[in-house]
């Protein structure tokens, strides 16, 4: 049984053919591949050099590595998750994290990863992400989150910031990407994605059909880097 599947934003798919190929419909806003993946990821990490606190690797990358039959085998589960978002028109990208850059440019709120928000595109495209190892990112069905900028301090506040014309403030929300962002309500029960499953997520783009999948990146763990297969 899924450990998903209760939820009302989420639908639980048994093959990747599943989840890249079923549009998104109704509340379904975050499809996932639920896997158990068997081999050793935390080795193909001890044995990575970071060199920045996003450090992208390529398939070069991991050949290159000396394993031992669990962390070949994690290598091999990689690769072929690379070829399979590859062949179905994404760019994946492959990442050794540590952490990502913190917004602390304003008190009253946040618009970095850190905090719940939605992704937006001017194309139809999708969110695929994978963490194999470390802290996974958390998502929120859209029910039990409110935008930022309906919060009437918030809103305010970022009317004084603003200081222009009433005409132009909602451009000024889009432009800045403040309307991206949301708060999880007091009884939101984040839902974390978990190690080793494949999610797509839904993007705000002018094609879309349902609402787009609130998600945050976690904060991650004192000495311990990520893992992350995104696109």
């Amino acid at each position: 049984m899924s450990e998903f599947g209760d939820h009302s934003n989420i639908k639980i798919f048994s093959t990747f053919g599943e989840l890249a190929n079923t549009s998104f419909y109704g509340s379904k806003n975050a499809f996932c591949w639920e896997r158990t993946l068997d081999g050793d990821f935390s080795e193909i990490v001890s044995k990575l050099r970071l060199q920045e606190d996003i450090t992208h690797l390529s398939e070069e990358d991991l050949q290159q590595l000396e394993l031992t039959e669990k962390g070949n085998l994690a290598r091999e589960i990689i690769l072929n998750d690379l070829k399979l978002l590859t062949d179905c028109g994404a760019q994946p990208s492959l990442n050794l994290l540590k952490c990502y850059e913190r917004d602390d440019e304003f008190n009253f709120i946040s618009t970095d990863v850190y905090s719940f928000h939605v992704d937006r595109s001017p194309i139809a495209s999708d969110t695929f992400l994978c963490t194999y190892y470390g802290t996974s990112s958390d998502i929120l069905p859209n029910e039990d989150a409110i935008q930022k900028i309906m919060i009437p301090e918030i809103r305010e506040k970022l009317r004084k910031l603003h200081d222009g014309h009433e005409d132009s403030f909602e451009t000024f929300l889009t432009e800045n990407f403040f309307d991206l962002h949301y708060q999880a309500k007091p009884d939101a029960n984040p839902i974390s994605l978990g190690n080793g499953h494949i999610w797509r997520l839904a993007v705000d783009h002018p094609f879309q059909e349902v609402l787009p999948c609130i998600h945050r990146a976690p904060v991650e763990n004192n000495h311990e880097y990520r893992l992350l297969l995104i696109s």
